[in-house]
């Protein structure tokens, strides 16, 4: 009856013309022929692989399948190992490197990840169960997927030891005495916040109190670790052993607190890694494998874009309160890389790589507002909420972690050097500045309207151009050294000019001022370091003095103003210095010896 209705059928109804079941041939093989083709040329996942393989046939498992974690390979210690799993009597393919580095592993996981992120990527399948990846703690607690990582094999692939030869030390006695000086300082602080805070997050030197604050969700000491790779680089190695000996006894993760997923990364994770890879104790191992998959389930969003905040035991995750309509934010899910490849490293579990490269994934597909990245991204749409645009604070370790991802991976990722240069370029189009005094800063960009300011947190970028000028376009090497060095300069200035010597949380280059902070509540100091982050990498490259000897001011601004009994503190006002206090005794005294007693008391309270 169908083929009545069908012109060119036999009015019987029972066949075709032999034409056309030529052509009804025809098409049958070659719809066969595309079949096969699909089965043996596309690109090789795992979905395919469902279609058109029998469930009693186990495929080849690749670093990036989908079963990596599931099944065992019996028989095979150097798999198991490394925690690359197949089905039973399963065989295992593995991408090697053909030549050891740090990140050798990793980079073999990034690109097997990253090249199926690219073919099954989308907003609804970036986000998966918790159940089938996040969990996983009972085998990292046991050790089965970390155990193939050698330090041993690390350590042979170092062309110096991580201290060097002699430790660093300088040849010229006035360099020695400043470094000397500097150990000094690092020791007293640590000294302090042992007598005061021992086991807490932070020391307050002012009260002498310690603090534990609800940044890192319930876990403690976090001065100890951040502070580990610090204490064993200055060889102040007893202080070393103290810490060291808190992680392992005291360090407990099993808090169910709400913590920042920025920071409890680049503290305690970032820490960690830090102490293993110069050390080589397994407990930082340990410890950073544990804390790392309590991360993971902040990335359960329909986009894989992490939320800002995560309750380190139930695993749920939500955005900070202040972020614009329930947005993350750009220099917090843009800090994770360094740290989540190495994860993967140690781990030999591809799910950490998978995660951070989700997000390239996304930023690369959606479109950016001239070349630019605005520092607030949904987590729920992929879009971004409002285009405010900052090297500085919400929007800086992003760019950051692009170009050291770059040089971390042995210059091999090239998808992290093409991100850092076109978000270079369309900085410097956009919010790179030259002030009438000719100082050279970067504004922030609010909707396409410039706001002529830097902020503190920004002057990281003289350092972070320097060292990414080797690796840029053809013939712009000079370019970016030059531009490194202007910045660099600017943010020196915003010392240079305040009564302290010490640069304010923000400086403004509008209405007559340049590199000062017109606002009251611009001028604190709160001991950042981002500004001599820059002098050490424009020392490293240049070995100009000047970045020597701009750090030595520092140092002895650090010491006169901020330094009290029990520590370091930060500063109000660095426009206003002890010439207040004079001012104001000038109306006070009139006895000289009760004079000179009192300045004796307050000198000793400022230094």
């Amino acid at each position: 009856m169908v083929f009545r209705k069908l012109p060119g059928v036999s009015a019987s109804g029972m066949g075709l013309r032999l034409s056309q079941k030529f052509v009804f041939l025809l098409f049958l093989s070659g719809l066969v022929t595309l079949c096969f083709g699909a089965l043996f040329f596309l690109p090789d996942t795992m979905r395919l692989k469902r279609i058109f393989l029998s469930k009693n046939e186990n495929p080849a498992v690749t670093v990036g399948s989908d079963n990596v974690l599931s099944k065992k390979v019996p028989g095979d210690p150097e798999h198991q190992r490394a925690g690359l799993k197949g089905g039973e009597g399963a065989t295992v393919k593995l991408k090697v490197s053909r030549k050891p580095s740090v990140t050798h592993g990793a980079r073999t996981v990034e690109r097997s990840v990253g090249s199926r992120a690219q073919d099954e990527w989308s907003p609804a399948k970036a986000h998966e169960p918790a159940a089938r990846d996040e969990r996983v703690t009972s085998a990292a607690q046991n050790g089965q997927r970390g155990s193939a990582y050698s330090y041993e094999t690390f350590k042979k692939c170092l062309l110096k030891p991580p201290l060097g030869k002699n430790k660093g030390t300088p040849s010229d006695s006035e360099t020695l005495q400043r470094r000397e000086k500097v150990k000094e300082m690092m020791k007293f602080a640590w000294d302090n916040y042992k007598r005061y805070a021992w086991g807490k997050n932070e020391l307050r030197p002012l009260t002498k109190n310690g603090h534990i604050g609800n940044m890192f969700g319930g876990l403690r000491g976090a001065s100890i670790v951040d502070s580990l790779d610090t204490l064993y680089i200055m060889g102040l190695m007893e202080e070393y052993e103290e810490a060291k000996e808190w992680i392992q006894d005291n360090l407990d993760l099993n808090s169910n607190g709400e913590a920042s997923l920025f920071e409890v990364n680049i503290r305690y994770v970032g820490g960690l890694l830090s102490a293993y890879y110069l050390t080589g104790a397994e407990i930082f191992k340990q410890k950073v494998l544990e804390l790392g998959e309590k991360l993971l389930p902040a990335f359960n969003t329909p986009t894989g874009i992490p939320r800002g905040v995560i309750n380190l035991g139930s695993g749920t995750s939500w955005s900070w309160g202040w972020a614009s309509a329930g947005s993350s934010i750009l220099a917090e899910f843009g800090t994770l890389h360094l740290e989540f490849v190495h994860l993967s490293e140690l781990s030999r579990n591809p799910l950490f790589t998978e995660k951070v490269m989700n997000i390239r994934k996304l930023l690369n597909k959606i479109e950016k507002p001239h070349g630019l990245y605005p520092n607030f991204l949904s987590p729920v749409s992929g879009n971004w909420v409002q285009h405010h645009v900052s090297i500085g604070g919400l929007g800086d370790s992003f760019y950051e972690y692009l170009i050291k991802s770059y040089l971390m991976s042995d210059k091999t990722d090239e998808e992290a050097q093409k991100m850092y240069y076109s978000a270079m370029e369309a900085i410097e189009a956009n919010l790179v500045q030259k002030s009438p005094g000719g100082l050279t800063y970067v504004a922030e960009w609010r909707g396409g309207i410039l706001d002529h300011k830097m902020g503190h947190l920004a002057c990281f970028s003289g350092g972070m151009i320097g060292i990414g000028a080797d690796d840029g376009p053809a013939g712009q090497k000079q370019h970016y050294l030059d531009l490194a060095a202007e910045i660099t300069h600017t943010c020196h200035e915003s010392y240079s000019r305040s009564a302290t010597k010490l640069g304010p949380e923000a400086f403004r280059f509008d209405a007559g001022a340049e590199a000062t902070a017109t606002r009251l509540s611009d001028r604190y100091y709160i001991l950042r370091p981002e500004v001599i982050e820059s002098y050490m990498y424009m020392w490293r490259l240049t070995h100009d003095p000047k970045y020597r000897e701009w750090g030595w001011e520092a140092v002895e601004a650090l010491e006169k103003h901020c330094r009290v009994e029990a520590g370091f503190s930060g500063i109000r006002d660095v426009y206003a210095s002890t010439i207040i206090l004079f001012k104001y005794l000038l109306y006070c005294y009139k006895d000289l010896t009760d004079l000179h007693h009192k300045l004796s008391e307050f000198h000793l309270f400022f230094k």
